[in-house]
Formats: C-alpha cells, sequence, structure tokens
C-alpha cells in the first residue's frame, strides 16, 4: 500500500465481496453445499466462482450462502437456488464453468438451466 486511497479501495471491494456472502436479507439465495462431499467434489472453486458473478453483476438482491450436507453426495457440488414465491431449483454436479450460465439465465433472466438440475441428472 503506497497511499490511503488503495487502502480505502481494498477496503470497498473486500465489503463488495461480504455483502454477497451475507445470507440475512429476503431476495434470492444461492445455496452451496460445503459438507465434505461437496468440498472434496469441488464445491469451493463453485462457492467463489458464484460470489465473483454475482458481484461483477451486482446482483444486490442475491446472497451466496453456504450449508452443510445436502443429502445428495453423489450429485456433489450440488447448488440450490431460492427465490421468494418460487420453487427452489436444485443443480447438481456444478462446476465453475457453469456458473456463468446459470446466473446470466437463472439468476438475472428468471430461466432455470434445465440440462444442470439433479432432476435432469436422475433420468
Amino acid at each position: 500500500m503506497k497511499s490511503i486511497a488503495e487502502l480505502q479501495a481494498l477496503r470497498d471491494k473486500a465489503r463488495e465481496k461480504m455483502t454477497v456472502r451475507e445470507g440475512s436479507h429476503d431476495g434470492t439465495r444461492v445455496v452451496v453445499g460445503m459438507a465434505t462431499c461437496g468440498i472434496a467434489a469441488g464445491a469451493r472453486p463453485v462457492l467463489k466462482a458464484f460470489s465473483d458473478e454475482i458481484a461483477k453483476r451486482h446482483l444486490g438482491h442475491v446472497a451466496v450462502v453456504q450449508t452443510g450436507c445436502i443429502g445428495m453426495c453423489q450429485f456433489e457440488p450440488i447448488v440450490e437456488v431460492i427465490a421468494p414465491g418460487k420453487e427452489k431449483v436444485t443443480y447438481g454436479k456444478v462446476t465453475p464453468e457453469m456458473v456463468a450460465k446459470i446466473v446470466t439465465d437463472h439468476l438475472v433472466n428468471g430461466n432455470p438451466v434445465a440440462e444442470y438440475t439433479v432432476a435432469n441428472l436422475m433420468k
């Protein structure tokens, strides 16, 4: 750090990321399964990808939160999208590369990505 302005910019960037990870609001929640099975399957990079993409798009109505075991270990990493007044959508075998499409199609445009859902994986 060479100046107070640089430090303040760093602080503001960190605050923005923290806001994305706060789960105490009434908007849409993106819930990432972070039990040992999820972490072993790659949930950490998925959680980071969602946090980064949502922050980049300034989607203040969306919070990224983590939870323990969701109970379907064979589909890890699992991500649930819970929007007020809508049915929960559960995505399975999520990779960081899938995140941009989920954010664009589902969180921005309101169209769940059917081919990524657990229901589709069970066919």
